[in-house]
């Protein structure tokens, strides 16, 4: 089976900036990316969380090694670009993660971050998203 580095997106939105409310969106969220991806920690090379400027109780970073098998995921917590009314109180994800390359890639967007991408809404299948980076792992 020949797999690929792909990469996949994701955002969702936090009801207030508590760290109550941050990790169950986080949580939610990565819920969604593992059983809708079928992807397992140890296939992933990275994970970059961004934040807007409005949420500061926690690093989703923190949340996310709390969960099996992440806590040796490298990951990096940045604040998003700031541009006057742009959605609030929004956690986004790049992952890069080895895949199948017959695996198609679903994007996750939740709450009011599923109108940041309505066309990511449905499966991305390898010839309709972003490119895949060949491997020879």
């Amino acid at each position: 089976m020949e797999w690929q580095m792909r990469a996949i997106r994701g955002a969702t939105t936090v009801a207030e900036n508590t760290i109550e409310a941050m990790r169950e969106a986080v949580i939610e969220l990565l819920d969604e990316l593992e059983q809708r991806n079928k992807i397992q920690p140890q296939d992933m090379i990275s994970v970059t969380f961004s934040v807007t400027r409005d949420l500061d109780a926690i690093f989703p970073a923190a949340i996310a090694r709390t969960r099996s098998g992440w806590d040796n995921v490298p990951m990096l917590d940045v604040q998003q670009m700031h541009v006057e009314g742009s959605l609030q109180r929004c956690v986004r994800f790049l992952i890069h993660v080895y895949l199948p390359v017959s695996t198609p890639i679903h994007h996750i967007y939740l709450r009011h971050a599923s109108n940041l991408r309505p066309d990511w809404s449905l499966p991305q299948s390898l010839h309709t998203s972003q490119p895949a980076i060949e491997s020879k792992v």
